[in-house]
Parts: C-alpha cells; sequence; structure tokens
C-alpha cells in the first residue's frame, strides 16, 4: 500500500474511492468525519506519531480531499514527535486556510510522504474548457466572468473564499467560511421571500460600494446572474482545489441563477452529467473558462 487518503467531508473522498482502482489507506482527522470509512482516526496533538505510522505501513503518497474543521490542540495529549511540531501547527491555525495547508504540506514532505492531487489520481474531475449545456452565456454574462476572476484574485489575496455571485457588474455576494453552497441558499425563495439579504456591493477593487436595493438587510435580485468560483490565485493545486456539484446547480437553479462559470483546470466538478441536467432543466448555462478567457 503507497497511497494514504486524508479524507474530510463531503462527496470528494467517496468520488475519489470510485475512481482509483485499489482501496487506499483511508485516514480522518478526529472532529472531522468523512462520508467514508477510516481505517485510522488520528489527532493533530499527535501529527508527529501518526506520520511515522505511516511509514511503518509503507505509505509514500498522500492524497487529502474534503473539509477538515480546524481542531482546538490541547498541549497536554501532545505526543513526543509533535512537541517540536507545535510551533507551526498553532502557526497554521492562526493563518487563512492557503496558508495552513501549506505548512501542513511542507511538514509531511520534510517526512518523505509525496502530495499528490485529488485531480491526478481522479483527472476526470476536471472537465474541459468549454460549454457543456445546452445554453451559452451571454455577453453580460461574459463580461461579469470578467469582474468574477478579478474578485476572486481580490478575494485570494486576502485568503477567503473561492466563489462569488455578480450581475450587472456588481459583486452580490462573497463566499465566507460557511462555503459556496450556503452562499447561494441565501437567495433561495424558501427562505423567506423571493431574495435574501446580500454583501455590501462593490467593484472588483472594492471602490464606490453601494447598496442595489436600499440599506443594509435589504433585498437583492440575483437572478439572472452567474456563481463564478475559482482557485485562489497562488494556492498549492495539490489540496483544497475547489469543487462544485449537484447540490450546488440545484441550488443556483432555485436562486434563479442564469449559470454557474468555473475556471478550467481550477475547478473539480462531481457528477458533471447530472450538474448538466440540472442545468439544461433550468435553461441555465455551465461554462468552464480559461482563465482571463473573455
Amino acid at each position: 500500500m503507497t497511497l494514504a487518503l486524508i479524507a474530510g467531508s463531503g462527496a470528494l473522498p467517496p468520488a475519489i474511492l470510485e475512481r482509483l482502482p485499489e482501496r487506499p489507506l483511508i485516514c480522518a482527522l478526529a472532529g472531522s468525519a468523512p462520508a467514508v470509512t477510516p481505517d485510522l482516526t488520528f489527532r493533530l496533538e499527535r501529527l508527529g506519531g501518526f506520520l511515522a505510522d505511516l511509514t511503518a505501513r509503507g505509505v509514500t503518497r498522500i492524497c487529502m480531499a474534503g473539509a477538515v474543521a480546524r481542531p482546538e490542540i490541547d498541549p497536554l495529549a501532545l505526543d513526543d514527535p509533535t512537541r517540536a511540531l507545535l510551533p507551526r501547527l498553532r502557526g497554521a491555525l492562526s493563518v487563512g486556510d492557503d496558508g495552513a495547508l501549506r505548512v501542513v504540506i511542507a511538514i509531511f514532505e520534510e517526512s518523505g510522504f509525496e502530495i499528490v492531487a485529488a485531480h491526478d489520481v481522479a483527472p476526470d474531475l476536471l472537465p474541459d474548457a468549454g460549454v457543456p449545456t445546452a445554453v451559452s452565456p451571454d455577453l453580460a454574462h461574459r463580461e461579469d466572468a470578467v469582474l468574477g476572476e478579478l474578485t476572486l484574485a481580490q478575494m485570494g489575496a486576502a485568503d477567503i473564499g473561492q466563489a462569488c455571485i455578480l450581475r450587472g457588474g456588481h459583486v452580490l455576494a462573497r463566499e465566507d467560511a460557511a462555503g459556496t453552497d450556503a452562499m447561494i441558499r441565501r437567495f433561495v425563495p424558501e427562505r423567506g421571500g423571493l431574495w435574501a439579504p446580500a454583501d455590501l456591493l462593490g467593484d472588483a477593487l472594492g471602490q464606490a460600494a453601494e447598496w442595489l436595493s436600499g440599506p443594509e438587510g435589504s433585498p437583492v435580485d440575483v437572478r439572472g446572474g452567474i456563481l463564478f468560483k475559482g482557485p485562489k490565485p497562488d494556492q498549492d493545486r495539490r489540496v483544497d482545489l475547489p469543487v462544485i456539484g449537484l447540490e450546488t446547480a440545484q441550488r443556483a437553479v432555485e436562486a434563479r441563477l442564469a449559470g454557474i462559470v468555473i475556471e478550467a483546470g481550477g475547478v473539480m466538478v462531481l457528477d458533471l452529467g447530472g450538474v448538466v441536467d440540472t442545468l439544461n432543466r433550468a435553461g441555465a448555462f455551465l461554462w468552464v473558462r480559461p482563465k482571463g478567457g473573455a
């Protein structure tokens, strides 16, 4: 056995397992139960011992997939191999997701492991560039996609979020720690009216901020807008590459968005056929857009 899958929550770990010819060693961080049954559960306070265990089991490659909750470190639970790592682990927990993952990756690599991207072991999760739906984005959607790319670059500089909602040259919402689907759900009718409250609006550089409809907390019309999703500009793409799936498509349809735009080579799609069918039935589009595309 050479591959270990460190599985977090969400549908990505099961999707990877379905595509592997043989089962890897499945590991999970305590407090972040995956949708697959782990062979081994470890605590962050015993990371050093966990890495030694992986080496003893013949693991040489590690794939990290799925969401993981940030744990609290109990100094009394530290094992000896992890004690020396404590300052780095505390530092990782004090920064954004991208910064934290860089620290963790460095620790794994220093222990002799190769970090393998989810899309390397399951390459079909990255769809080809183009528009696989029956409907295509119009000129306004393409212009909003340019703004979406600029907005994600701004968000990435602050190491927050990988998605936003745009319409008519305005940023209506930015993803936070709750995730993409939670962001979209705020605009679904069953959540209390036709539209839900939006974030403060502004252009890609944060200038000329305004409200599209009244004071803070008033409803904003997102119908006909787009969801734009992509990786942070300089993130390590071996881990935490963005993902969309059926739930994302269903929430987008319920919010009456015109379509979803994702960066080609930068966003994995779970059940591409199901996503396309869901959007087609609603007359919405999926655009797998090359970075910098018009």
